[in-house]
């Protein structure tokens, strides 16, 4: 049953539909592996700043955490399952005039509600390329952006993203779009 506040008139959602204690969850699932609980990054202070252009005159990069496929790592498509053999451990970068291979099962998602079949769920690439068309954004950068998911803050904050900043720089954005998979 669904209720309506009387003070929004928005609608609540039932009772029993809550949100997946992911976080928990996680912590939990490195504990019965035998791992320190894992510790999720936050930070007291995030270092964004305003774009110096609009969005409509600004490059823009696509960043992913989407790996590319490798034909010797096993299933990889939708669906697959977790795949630990396909994961990445370095920064990436390819064109992004065309459509990169790009895979999935090397991270952990909800297999049982989704197949991971849509390709612009964790590479967005041709909604990118339509906000270019329409204007939305100035253009895309010439490289869309892979980065890691080996689970290190010290990794991901002194190599990754040092990495990233440089092929972002050097492609000229002014902006980048992250997308975790």
């Amino acid at each position: 049953m669904t209720t309506i506040a009387p003070e929004t008139r928005a609608v609540f959602a039932a009772e029993h539909d809550a949100p997946i204690p992911y976080m928990q969850r996680t912590r939990d699932y490195y504990m019965t592996l035998g791992f320190t609980p894992y510790r999720w990054a936050h930070f007291a202070e995030v270092p964004f700043t305003p774009l110096p252009t609009p969005l409509s005159r600004a490059r823009v990069a696509l960043i992913t955490t989407a790996a590319p496929f490798q034909p010797e790592a096993g299933d990889q498509g939708p669906g697959a399952p977790y795949n630990a053999g396909a994961k990445f451990y370095k920064v990436y970068s390819i064109p992004t005039a065309s459509v990169p291979d790009l895979r999935i099962s090397h991270v952990g998602y909800d297999r049982l509600h989704t197949t991971a079949a849509d390709i612009n769920t964790y590479l967005p690439l041709a909604r990118m390329k339509d906000a270019a068309a329409a204007g939305r954004i100035g253009t895309l950068g010439p490289r869309v952006h892979g980065a890691p998911t080996n689970r290190s803050h010290r990794v991901t904050m002194e190599t990754d993203v040092p990495e990233m900043l440089r092929r972002c720089q050097e492609d000229g954005v002014d902006a980048a779009v992250l997308v975790p998979s």
